[in-house]
């Protein structure tokens, strides 16, 4: 019940606080004119976003690689892609439990499918981290105070520590028993564990991040001008923002990653620009998240 309460209340002030903005900047924001090549930048980051999930659907396969499954990169990334939209369903969890069902239907085991989708999240956020330590004092309102400085890097030593086999399989180790005790069936025969650091799925998350980013910048880059010295600011104020909307229990992210992104820019570029561009951005993103699960369910009938 509070778990919802909250929910709810974080939905309305970032609502509220959007609805203030557009309030506030509306005759701006109105005047924004789009030209023809604006419009053929905006198709591109549509396709950079759209190839940004493709991506994060190869990295998963590398997760489940990471824990010895042999998996067909081809099927899964269609699967990733067809889920992924399902992220905005109340709960903010249906594209994991599709993801798990998807995996189990193809001979992975039902640890091993909820534990690549259980890493996932955490290679995502390590990835956002790792972004905003390094550029966190391109979007600062000042200079970062030492103790938040302090807290980034031990949020990032933090998660990168969960997803070290020597942490990890220890916890993994410890469910298996417990599960096995609560179904009372015994230890698992077959027990499962992470053989080496996911040093390749954490800068394939980073590589995800950097498509996103880039789609971000081309939509900020269709409505006005930009120069290369406010790309690690637009990077890092990205990073921020979606990681704040990917940790938020909303589902999406709706409304919290485009109240973040507006409170990190609006003081960095014109106003009107920087609410065009996220509301902008989030109509490309579900455009292409939708056109993805799309593709991927028409190429997945063409092979069947």
């Amino acid at each position: 019940m509070m778990k919802q309460f909250l929910r709810w209340l974080i939905l309305g002030g970032t609502l509220f606080f959007l609805a203030r903005a557009f309030k506030d900047h509306w005759v701006e924001v109105t005047a924004i004119r789009i030209d023809a090549v604006g419009w053929a930048i905006i198709a591109i980051a549509t396709g950079v976003t759209m190839l940004a999930h493709t991506w994060a659907g190869w990295v998963w396969t590398w997760v489940l690689q990471d824990l010895n499954q042999p998996v067909e990169s081809v099927h899964f990334i269609q699967v990733y892609l067809k889920t992924n939209i399902a992220k905005y369903l109340p709960g903010n969890i249906w594209h994991h439990y599709g993801r798990i069902v998807a995996a189990k239907n193809a001979n992975v085991s039902p640890s091993v499918a909820t534990l690549s989708v259980l890493l996932e999240p955490l290679l995502l956020a390590a990835a956002a981290l790792i972004i905003i330590v390094s550029l966190g004092g391109t979007f600062a309102a000042g200079n970062i105070n030492l103790l938040v400085q302090i807290m980034q890097l031990l949020a990032l030593l933090g998660v990168l520590c969960v997803v070290h086999p020597r942490f990890l399989n220890p916890a993994i180790s410890f469910l298996q028993r417990l599960k096995a005790k609560m179904s009372k069936t015994g230890a698992e025969s077959n027990a499962m564990s992470i053989g080496r650091y996911p040093l390749g799925p954490l800068l394939g998350e980073l590589g995800f991040l950097g498509l996103r980013s880039l789609g971000f910048i081309l939509t900020m880059f269709a409505l006005g001008p930009l120069n290369l010295s406010q790309i690690p600011l637009l990077i890092g104020a990205f990073s921020f923002a979606w990681l704040v909307g990917f940790v938020v229990p909303v589902p999406g992210g709706l409304g919290v990653f485009e109240a973040t992104a507006i409170a990190l820019l609006q003081n960095r570029f014109p106003a009107a620009i920087v609410i065009s561009a996220i509301a902008l951005y989030r109509l490309i993103s579900i455009v292409a998240e939708t056109a993805g699960a799309a593709l991927a369910w028409l190429d997945e009938q063409r092979q069947t």
